[in-house]
């Protein structure tokens, strides 16, 4: 099911995310799951994360990469929903 790109992501209220090496390392406390992000995936992580829209950080990727639009929608649709389904963020609407 794709995502409303309207909607806003926050970050789990047991989560933390630590730089170790080259990539990013998203652990949940409660679940102890965790999930390392490369340098792409820690960018989508910033800007999902930073209090704007999935439009809008959509909009700020699409700017900064060289990719096709619908594959960064569809990309940036599977993180986000691998991140909802493993606890990791919330969804809220506007």
């Amino acid at each position: 099911m794709a995502l409303a790109f309207d909607t806003t992501i926050s970050v789990s209220p047991d989560v933390m995310i630590r730089k170790v090496g080259e990539e990013s390392v998203l652990l949940d406390l409660k679940t102890e799951r965790y999930l390392g992000l490369d340098d792409v995936s820690a960018r989508f992580w910033d800007l999902l994360t930073s209090g704007g829209s999935i439009q809008s950080a959509y909009e700020t990727l699409l700017a900064e990469f060289e990719v096709d639009p619908e594959r960064l929608r569809n990309d940036l649709d599977d993180f986000v929903q691998e991140l909802v389904q493993l606890g990791l963020v919330e969804q809220s609407q506007p």
